[in-house]
């Protein structure tokens, strides 16, 4: 058993080491670093809180951790790249869902420990050896204000875990296709919600000023209906900030068990996941000139009339016809999106630029913040496939060398290319700063058919004179393709 100091100086270090790991994480070449990092920290933490002073039924505990861990290896090893983001988001819902559990029995545990000090004449200064253990002395010696900010703290971690739990179980069905990723609300549309949290409010007060727990119950089931009614109002093309936000409820839902348990490095490493899980999607909607309460209530603003009409048609061309473009070329720029990861065409394209490398030619990526399903999701994908980083470039450091580029190739990117963002004000992503790819001499598309896409927007790139649909798998349409570089 670890003694209390040795388990606090655990928790500082991996405290140090959680930040290291999200530093790292921004940056590709130390990514892989940062990771070992992380999951030190947690093997740390996860040691000295099981065997930390206060923790009884360790093998019990050992049994539960062997059964995650067994299914968390099966899980990983099964999920491809392409549903990695319903994966993270179906644990952010494992959260939630631990913060409502822990934050219910911490009542429970509440009213027993006052049950049993009044029984002891309401002394709050010694705890009777061997009548409590761990989370109950610590409850047994609280006063009259600490218990009342126990009580916030369960409010926050019921309701904050109720709403991340249904929330990230929709985003799951939307990512996955289960549930429709249109927006959808009840009738009423935000004063359902804020009805609700209303309720909620209230709900609260009467919990801190002495009512049951049928009261955090019910905090439960509302908060659940908020967090499933919000996310089912926000459309596909936001869920990569959606995602990102639930990613932040998680974190401050831990942070709220943390003050509940009064363990310090669930605090900070709750707060470490809300707050940078709130910047990355103040961030992101900045990338998409979106407002982030706008997206995060779902369905605020809008267009005022219908989208601009497409004009023109759709010109097909062979991987012939690419092959002799691309032989032609000095510079060539790829643009990947979800297409390329449904695909798992990233390997085909790593060859696809080895070859026009060794050919001379100048080649780069451009990568949107928004691109695909999941933040970095595109630079995972090109690290996978041995891509050298230093030829990965993001939106605003390429955005202006299109001009100057002999040919783009897209590959199964939708809305971080169209040009309505720009021209039609009516666009449902108008004002989103898009990747300029229409702005090169030659554009290549690589996609499945002439469908618009998970977010269903129709994209008049396709129709400009200067762009060519190359149909198909992404992975077959390039690996037709190499054979025929010179």
């Amino acid at each position: 058993m670890f003694s209390l100091g040795l388990t606090n100086a655990a928790y500082v270090v991996a405290s140090i080491l959680f930040i290291l790991s999200l530093g790292g994480l921004s940056n590709q070449e130390s990514a892989k670093r940062a990771i070992w990092y992380g999951i030190a920290g947690m093997a740390l933490a996860v040691i000295a809180t099981v065997f930390g002073p206060g923790v009884y039924n360790i093998w019990l505990i050992l049994l539960a951790l062997i059964a995650g861990g067994v299914v968390g290896w099966y899980v990983a090893g099964r999920v491809q790249m392409t549903e990695m983001p319903q994966l993270v988001a179906a644990l952010h819902s494992f959260v939630g869902l631990a913060a409502v559990f822990i934050g219910l029995n911490a009542e429970i545990m509440l009213n027993e420990v006052l049950a049993l000090r009044e029984s002891f004449g309401g002394t709050i200064a010694v705890v009777p050896e061997g009548t409590l253990t761990g989370f109950g002395e610590r409850l047994f010696v609280k006063d009259a204000v600490e218990i009342a900010i126990l009580k916030v703290e369960v409010f926050l971690g019921i309701f904050i875990g109720a709403v991340t739990f249904t929330g990230s179980v929709i985003a799951f069905g939307k990512l996955a296709g289960r549930v429709d990723g249109k927006p959808n609300q009840l009738p009423g549309g935000h004063m359902l919600n804020a009805a609700a949290l209303a309720l909620c409010v209230i709900l609260g007060l009467l919990y801190w000023g002495g009512a049951g727990i049928w009261t955090m119950v019910l905090v439960a089931l509302i908060a659940g209906f908020i967090g499933w009614h919000l996310i089912m109002g926000i459309g596909g093309a936001d869920m990569p900030v959606v995602v990102s936000m639930l990613n932040s409820y998680s974190g401050w839902a831990a942070a709220a068990i943390g003050f509940t348990l009064g363990n310090d490095l669930l605090i900070v490493t709750g707060a470490l996941v809300g707050s940078s899980g709130a910047i990355l999607s103040y961030i992101m909607c900045r990338a998409m000139n979106r407002k982030f309460v706008n997206v995060i209530l779902g369905g605020w603003g809008g267009t005022s009339g219908p989208a601009m009409e497409v004009e023109g048609e759709q010109v097909a061309i062979e991987a012939e016809g690419v092959a002799n473009a691309l032989n032609e070329a000095d510079s060539v720029i790829i643009v990947p999106g979800y297409g390329m990861a449904v695909a798992q065409a990233q390997g085909a394209v790593s060859d696809l630029v080895r070859k026009l490398r060794a050919k001379g030619k100048k080649v780069r990526f451009a990568i949107h913040p928004v691109a695909g399903r999941l933040p970095g999701h595109m630079n995972v994908l090109l690290a996978e496939a041995k891509v050298p980083y230093d030829i990965v470039l993001e939106m605003d450091e390429i955005n202006e060398d299109f001009p100057d580029t002999d040919v783009v190739i897209v590959i199964g990117s939708n809305d971080i290319v169209n040009p309505a963002a720009q021209d039609d004000p009516n666009s449902p992503i108008a004002g989103m700063p898009v990747l300029e790819v229409w702005r090169a001499k030659q554009v290549f598309v690589s996609k499945r058919g002439q469908g618009t896409g998970y977010s269903g927007i129709e994209n008049p790139l396709f129709y400009k004179e200067n762009t060519r649909m190359f149909y198909g798998d992404a992975k077959a349409s390039l690996d037709a393709l190499l054979p025929r570089l010179d």
